[in-house]
């Protein structure tokens, strides 16, 4: 009890420390001891803010009840938009007043306060470390660890807080603080599931970390910093329903480039590496400078080619339907002339269309002096450049900002010689793809070269090399073979037993089409697709189909595959199609040319097979399509390449990480990996020599030490998994596939135990486990929620077909925890997807109708035998939360005698247990 003790204090002068600095930087400090007083302080305070609009007059008992019922009870996605939005209040005399709860343009003007060791009673007490409230409304949670400790434990302990007693005016907490004072992270609140790797660190404006608890306290949590991050750097996702909080980088590009547009007028670019959220950087600049009432247009440019589905989507996401998806310049021409509309996202095609017709030049001539700003997604490309003279006859007084994640240079300029700096200027603002590896916001490429001809050849000769670029070499059916059975035997391991999904990119067209049909001709599980544009016109001497006539024989496959029924003549449906079954890993190899290379974000994507030449822009954005951030069993991107390339990518890596090494950027070999492994093979055996000696670690102390290890060793065994040399050998790994089951088999069991003697004193509680790690199941609950996500519900045919599909899927299904749900999600599938529409929330409708289904199943079996349901309940609710059943009490609780007491209680425990597993 001594060490735990000094831990309390450790913990709790950290606490003190950081609520004394935030008193000093101007918080007024608050003593709330519980939900009640919480309450109580927002009613001050909030007729404190709105005094002048109350007329003095602050709200009587009635008014703010009528408050809290307006306001109160609400999700955490409905109460930021209420937070930022003001509340019409009827007044006891009939007349209506427009409270504010939060001044989202004059930030600094809200009132500060912050608070410490709240009690708040959920299902169980807990008590919040520190609390940040704005006009008395909670808005940030810090919760702190003391150091030496892993501050993912605090994360964990928020989702506790959340899932337990977050409830009432809690519902309007913005941002959670995690710290061990010497590394501090922030994220957004969401009602549903927050992953880890959606934390961030905050960092100054050169990209150097601030991850000091103190340093932090300075900079991020300053009051007026704090207000405008929740004010102006948070968004609102209509379409998944969540909130999302910026990065420090995404922060301060916004800033230099808005600066520079309100202060010179000049240009700039921001050079954001792919995959770090340019999209979401560039349409908050877009919003901030369309609310200039001396900016007249603001013109959010995009490449054709980039606006898929995708693309729509994300836009929507944060201005729902500012996309004018259609080729009618008439449209854009329109949107030009509303004098309301000051921000207008179209394609680089359209603009170049409105600004060449002489049919639109009236239109036009009424801007050419005026104030309007293009901002320019993907600056690197030459579209742009080939418009930009046409846009500026046009638009005298213009300012152009691009964003790219890999601007042109004098190594890889344009093809009309232009570099990204000739048209733009100056960089305002980088984040470099070794800063977003070293920040955790996107992956590393594990990249392995295959030689896949046997020809006498110094591959460093690229003279020699580019020699033997020839068609009878690359497309020698002897060569494809060898490609194919590569990917065939490895397939499965890359992508986790099919729960990630690849990309297979090829030099040319009639090359996809050979590798398709080589594919087809193996014996293999795996869902293989194909795409590409065909020529309409396209020579076809010498071939035995027109490509347009291959692409329908993929389509039909396609089909066949997934219950569709696409054509050429609906390809831009069968794009939008694939683009979500490779975002839910439904298929397991998509083979492309070029398409999907660029501008294409998907989590689920983790492996990029390479049979082409790529350099520099065109190399990384491929390699960029793996790269983003997922689960612990997504370590890196793979890139497995099947030219020689390894020059071509270390130039590459070099010339856009602005450095001379390539480690931060690519990871480590097999053998590195390897060594890793046999030394945290050592820290496990130096824990417990063999797995029943894990059984003798009676110190909580120790089993923390050998969970640790033992989740260390699996992190690096994962690596080491997607390596083409790697199987299962105990000569290699010292170890055998028994002995490390064995091994795992005692990490679940610790596990298990913890679950059911939760302790408010144990360290295991709050400890990482890293479950993700252990389990390999691809057809899971979250592939079942993605696949209804997919559904058109306007489309009764759809909804027919992926129910089918959906159905299917869950009679093979062998994740423990799907099996528990089958019947449940079969029933919501029939009787609650028929009523669905697109703007239905999937997350919130299903987990209304599994509480509702819960409610039915307690009262039910409650009747059955003859036990108060609010009994049960609350029997259900300790079991879930601290593992124990108080089987005296249940037996105390059954009338009857001995007997009956002993097959009813045991019934009663049984339930108890197996309804927590289906539902909690």
């Amino acid at each position: 009890m001594e060490e735990l003790a000094v831990s309390y204090q450790s913990e709790a002068q950290l606490e003190r420390s950081m609520y004394e600095q935030l008193i000093r930087k101007g918080y007024d400090p608050v003593v709330l001891s519980d939900y009640d007083a919480l309450v109580e302080n927002f009613r001050q305070q909030v007729n404190k803010f709105n005094k002048k609009k109350l007329e003095d007059t602050p709200l009587s008992d009635e008014e703010f009840t009528r408050l809290m019922t307006r306001i109160d009870k609400k999700s955490i996605f409905e109460s930021a938009k209420i937070l930022r939005d003001k509340v019409i209040l009827q007044r006891d005399d009939g007349s209506e007043v427009y409270l504010e709860l939060f001044d989202t343009r004059e930030w600094c003007k809200n009132l500060f306060q912050v608070t410490t060791q709240t009690t708040v009673e959920g299902k169980y007490v807990n008590r919040y470390d520190i609390t940040l409230l704005i006009n008395g409304l909670p808005v940030v949670q810090i919760e702190l660890k003391r150091r030496g400790l892993d501050f993912k434990e605090a994360f964990n302990q928020i989702q506790r807080y959340r899932k337990h007693s977050y409830k009432g005016l809690y519902r309007y907490l913005q941002i959670f603080v995690i710290s061990n004072g010497v590394d501090t992270k922030y994220f957004a609140n969401s009602d549903s599931d927050i992953l880890f790797s959606y934390t961030f660190f905050w960092s100054d404006e050169k990209n150097s970390r601030i991850s000091n608890l103190s340093v932090f306290t300075d900079t991020f949590l300053e009051k007026c910093h704090m207000a405008k991050m929740i004010a102006r750097y948070m968004v609102i996702n209509e379409s998944d329903k969540l909130l999302m909080v910026m990065r420090p980088y995404q922060v301060y590009a916004v800033e230099s480039l808005v600066k520079r547009a309100l202060e010179t007028k000049n240009n700039g670019y921001i050079w954001h590496t792919t995959g770090s959220g340019k999209t979401l950087t560039s349409f908050k600049s877009s919003q901030i400078l369309a609310n200039e009432p001396h900016i007249k247009k603001v013109f959010f440019l995009v490449d054709r080619k980039d606006l898929d589905s995708q693309t729509i989507a994300e836009f929507d996401k944060f201005e729902k339907g500012s996309v004018d998806t259609t080729d009618n310049t008439n449209k854009l021409v329109e949107q030009i002339q509303d004098m309301t509309k000051p921000l207008i996202l179209t394609t680089i095609q359209k603009m170049a269309n409105a600004v060449k017709n002489p049919r639109y030049a009236a239109i036009m001539e009424a801007y050419q002096e005026e104030r309007v700003i293009f901002i320019i997604d993907e600056c690197h490309r030459s579209q742009f450049g080939d418009m930009h003279t046409a846009i500026s006859r046009h638009f005298k007084n213009a300012q152009y900002f691009g964003f790219t994640g890999t601007p042109r240079f004098e190594e890889n300029k344009s093809q009309d010689g232009r570099v990204t700096a000739d048209l733009f200027e100056k960089c305002l603002h980088t984040y470099l793809i070794k800063d977003a590896i070293n920040d955790g916001n996107v992956l590393g490429f594990s990249v392995e070269y295959h030689r896949t001809f046997n020809a006498e050849l110094d591959e460093e000769d690229e003279t020699r090399v580019e020699a033997i670029n020839t068609e009878e070499v690359w497309f020698h059916e002897d060569r494809m073979k060898l490609v194919v059975e590569n990917i065939v035997d490895n397939h499965e391991r890359k992508s986790r037993s099919k729960g990630y999904t690849g990309i297979f990119t090829v030099q040319s067209i009639p090359m996809l089409i050979k590798y398709y049909d080589l594919f087809k001709s193996y014996n293999h599980s795996f869902k293989i697709a194909g795409i590409f544009t065909y020529g309409a016109n396209e020579e076809s001497e010498g071939r035995d189909e027109h490509s347009r006539d291959s692409l329908e024989r993929m389509m039909t496959d396609y089909n066949g595959l997934f219950l569709t029924n696409y054509t050429t003549d609906t390809f831009s449906s069968y794009f939008s199609d694939v683009s979500k079954r490779i975002k839910s890993a439904q298929i397991d190899i998509l083979l492309v040319v070029n398409m999907f290379l660029t501008g294409f974000d998907s989590k689920t994507l983790n492996t990029l097979y390479v049979d082409k030449n790529l350099k520099y822009h065109d190399l990384i954005q491929a390699y960029s399509r793996t790269n983003r951030v997922e689960k612990a069993t997504k370590p890196y991107g793979n890139i497995v390449c099947y030219r020689h390339l390894k020059k071509k990518t270390d130039e590459a890596i070099r010339l856009f990480s602005q450095t001379d090494s390539t480690d931060d950027v690519l990871m480590r070999s097999y053998q590195e990996y390897l060594n890793e492994f046999h030394a945290s093979l050592k820290k496990v055996r130096d824990m417990a020599a063999t797995p029943s000696a894990v059984d003798e670690l009676q110190r909580e102390e120790d089993q923390k030490a050998y969970i640790e290890s033992f989740r260390d060793l699996t992190k690096v065994l994962v690596k080491l998994q997607t390596f083409t040399e790697f199987t299962f050998s105990p000569e290699e790994l010292n170890i055998t596939r028994q002995e490390y089951e064995d091994y795992k088999s005692k990490y679940l069991m610790l596990y298990e135990r913890m679950k059911k003697h939760v302790d408010k004193a144990s360290i295991l509680q709050d400890i990482d486990f890293a479950l993700e790690l252990m389990h390999t199941d691809r057809i899971n609950v979250s592939y079942i929620m993605n696949l209804l996500k997919d559904i058109d519900f306007n489309d009764a045919e759809d909804v027919k077909k992926k129910v089918k599909f959906i159905e299917d899927e869950l009679d093979r299904a062998d994740n423990e925890e799907l099996r528990l749900k089958v019947d449940l999600v079969k029933g919501f599938l029939q009787r609650v997807v028929p009523t669905l529409t697109n703007e239905s929330s999937i997350d919130e409708t299903y987990i209304t109708y599994e509480e509702e289904e819960r409610e039915k199943e307690i009262q039910s079996f409650a009747k059955e035998v003859a036990l108060e349901a609010e009994f049960l309940k609350t029997y259900i609710q300790e079991y879930e939360y601290s593992n124990i059943i108080k089987q005296s009490e249940i037996s105390d609780s059954v009338k009857g005698g001995l007997l009956k007491k002993r097959k009813f209680s045991k019934r009663i425990v049984d339930f108890i247990v197996e309804n927590t597993k289906r539902f909690a």
